[in-house]
């Protein structure tokens, strides 16, 4: 290789690149970004389950409570309306004298 080769832009950033992920502190670096991004997706991963779980509840709830409802309507008697039919002879604007 010549010396030029060495000074081309792609050389000097694929060796800067080099540098920096055998670097100790770079790599600690990238190690602690990937745990706490791992951390963070699980978290994250939990609290979206939380919600699952808490949205499913409540609608078996709410589906339970509407089928006893619905059970306990069903089983009492609705009474009749009273009848408004007029029977013959019948006036409402009878007056007692």
């Amino acid at each position: 290789m010549a010396l030029e080769d060495f000074v081309d832009p792609e050389v000097g950033i694929a060796v800067a690149a080099t540098a920096l992920v055998l670097s100790p502190r770079v790599r600690g670096l990238i190690r602690q970004g990937m745990i706490y991004g791992l951390a963070g997706a699980m978290k994250a991963g939990d609290t979206v389950s939380n919600a699952a779980r808490g949205a499913a509840a409540t609608a078996q709830q709410t589906a339970a409570s509407t089928v006893t409802e619905a059970r306990t309507q069903a089983e009492t008697p609705v009474p009749a309306p009273p009848s408004t039919r007029r029977t013959r002879g019948a006036s409402s604007d009878v007056t007692a004298e």
